[in-house]
């Protein structure tokens, strides 16, 4: 039951929705207005007998070449010239030549965008679709989102056109007889140029939930900023920012729809951007966001700072995205505050949104909407108008800086329509209002042809992560070569330690021997708080970041086995040892000599005194021989 309840609930949305846009459109609708279908012309330059000029109207997809032109030889495929599916070969239809071709296709069968994508995947330079019946042109629109499953329509970068059916016929007899046919597509006077100023508007919303046309208008917002701004700084254009809305039928202003929807009484509204009134964001909170837009464009322009509107609208889709549930009063004013806007001035542009009264900026937002003279109505979002004609192709950067550089007048070009190579110098100005690091000189503020934008930078190798507001901080491996990756570091005595290590690809942690967060690291008492130097005989002294162990006496201290051993002789160390040797052999010396000289030889008188006893001498008679059983006389000689 509750299912039902909110599938018919949403039926219901969806239903009321559409009513208010057909009384819009019907009740709103002046004589006259129209839906306008924006031309190029379309000339056959060869051969002579097929000369002339025709009208062929612009795709809404693809890259015209507003302001210029592009002649090439026509080709029409022997088989599949509907072109609803890929051609065979490798880009059959890619030039051989310097002229490029342009493919002539037959309408019907499949999708217009299919179409040109088949042919630009082919190697053709435009397409040209020949209509099917007799018939007033139209403009070849690109289907709903959910159709283009493959994401195709985005990647066409050609330009393409429809062209009548006589036309088409005419061009087909003439490839039959293997004329060389050469027409040229000018889009010169697409878009004209009344004086030396280009006006142009753009239809858009805030609302950031509805799809592939909302991330198609917040892309071109981000990406034409800077051009746009450079423009609008130098005087050249006068753009103006515009919002669709409608109002509700009398009988179903006091519905829970239109109350949802609506604002004032059921004056202005906009669909809900889930196309369900019982969940998420209301179509109301939509309709005041747009009405902030347009005031903030409104009072920045009274101040002469009307391009400040394309930063407030890019901030805004930043930081307070819908899909973020970030989508609110207060997240806006916030962004106004930062922009140096007047908040309270802008309070009043807004106006009280439940009063029973008109909105000044509203109705006229509504009779914008409408049509008039060569004008057609904006039926359809996002839309571009330039010099009052409805802008035709993607919504891309380059594509759309084109065509408005063609509504200047030749030699009145300023020069950003010259040169690619744009520089907005927005961060010159309160640094653009993007996060900075003043000790180190590093900023999140960048100027491309973008215009500003806040994005933590790269330094010397090293990425910076953050939102780029409000903070970035190094990441990486090369992180500890600027300011030490934001950690602690400090040197003392000939030592530098460091909480940034590069083998780490964020964060602080301090080294051994210091404790603390890695944004303050202080030195550990080894000594006292790990028991350092346990051996025998050590003793312990901190030191900063590390600590020494010192043995007694003149004992050597190992660290890795924690003892203490005796420390390797010197040469030096020797000399007593020397000493003792030499004294030794001295004593050797002398023992040998008192030996051979005086012991021994007194041994021999002995040996020779004690043999005479046993043995008869020769000469015995003659000499006579003093034995020990003689003793000495005293005094004898």
């Amino acid at each position: 039951m509750a299912m039902e309840k909110k599938t018919c609930m949403a039926f219901l949305g969806k239903l009321t929705a559409l009513v208010l846009v057909l009384i819009s459109v019907l009740e709103n609708h002046e004589v006259g207005a129209r839906f306008v279908v924006e031309k190029s012309s379309i000339t056959v330059l060869s051969p002579m007998s097929m000369c002339s000029k025709h009208d062929g109207a612009i795709a809404n997809f693809g890259v015209p070449d507003y302001g210029g032109y592009l002649a090439g030889s026509l080709v029409y495929p022997d088989k599949g010239s509907k072109g609803c599916e890929p051609f065979e070969g490798d880009k059959p239809f890619k030039s051989k030549s310097s002229r490029p071709n342009i493919l002539l296709l037959d309408r019907g069968g499949c999708y217009f965008a299919l179409k040109v994508w088949n042919g630009q995947q082919a190697g053709a330079a435009a397409v040209l679709v020949a209509d099917s019946v007799d018939e007033p042109l139209i403009t070849m629109d690109s289907p709903e989102d959910n159709i283009d499953s493959d994401g195709y329509i985005e990647k066409i970068e050609i330009p393409s056109a429809l062209i009548e059916k006589s036309f088409g016929e005419s061009l087909k007899q003439g490839l039959k007889k293997k004329e060389d046919v050469i027409v040229r597509i000018d889009w010169r006077e697409s878009v004209p140029h009344p004086d030396e100023r280009v006006e142009y508007e753009f239809w858009t919303n805030s609302n950031d939930e509805c799809g592939a046309r909302c991330d198609e208008q917040m892309d071109f917002v981000r990406n034409f900023k800077g051009h746009a701004q450079i423009l609008e700084k130098g005087g050249y254009t006068l753009f103006t920012p515009h919002y669709i809305t409608w109002y509700c039928p009398l009988a179903f202003i006091h519905s829970s729809q239109c109350k949802s929807q609506c604002i004032n009484h059921g004056r202005y509204c906009a669909p809900d951007p889930e196309k369900d009134f019982g969940v998420g964001y209301q179509g109301k909170d939509v309709v005041l966001e747009n009405l902030r837009q347009l005031c903030v464009h409104r009072v920045a322009k009274e101040s002469n700072r009307s391009w400040v509107w394309w930063d407030y609208v890019t901030d805004f889709h930043i930081r307070c995205s819908m899909k973020e549930n970030r989508y609110s009063k207060d997240c806006a004013e916030y962004v106004i505050e930062a922009l140096g806007l007047p908040i309270e001035k802008i309070r009043q542009c807004i106006g009280d949104p439940e009063a029973n009264v008109e909105n000044e900026v509203l109705r006229a937002e509504q009779e914008q909407q409408v049509g008039r003279g060569s004008r057609g109505d904006v039926t359809i979002l996002p839309t571009m108008v330039i010099n009052n004609v409805q802008y035709r192709g993607k919504l891309e950067r380059t594509a759309v800086l084109k065509a408005i550089c063609a509504g200047f007048k030749e030699t009145t070009d300023p020069p950003v329509c010259l040169s690619g190579d744009i520089e907005t110098n927005q961060c010159a100005e309160h640094n653009g209002g993007c996060w900075r690091d003043t000790r180190s000189n590093v900023t999140a503020c960048k100027d491309t042809f973008r215009g500003r934008v806040c994005e933590c930078p790269m330094v010397n190798g090293v990425q910076y992560q953050g939102d780029g507001y409000t903070s970035c901080t190094p990441f990486g491996p090369a992180r500890c070569s600027i300011y030490n990756g934001g950690c602690w570091s400090e040197a003392r005595d000939g030592l530098a330690f460091s909480a940034c290590s590069e083998s780490d690809l964020e964060g602080c942690h301090c080294p051994d021997g210091f404790r603390g967060d890695g944004h303050k690291c202080e030195d550990v008492d080894e000594c006292k708080e790990h028991s350092r130097c346990r051996c025998n005989g050590c003793s312990c002294r901190n030191t900063w970041g590390s600590y020494e162990c010192k043995c007694k006496g003149d004992l050597l201290y190992i660290k890795e086995q924690d003892a203490c051993i005796e420390r390797n002789r010197s040469r030096f160390g020797w000399f007593p040892s020397l000493l003792v040797l030499a004294a030794l052999a001295v004593v050797g010396i002398g023992g040998y000599i008192f030996y051979k000289y005086r012991l021994r030889s007194y041994m021999d008188t002995e040996i020779m005194a004690i043999m005479s006893q046993y043995m008869p001498l020769d000469n015995q008679h003659d000499n006579k021989v003093q034995t020990a059983a003689e003793p000495l006389q005293r005094g004898s000689v």
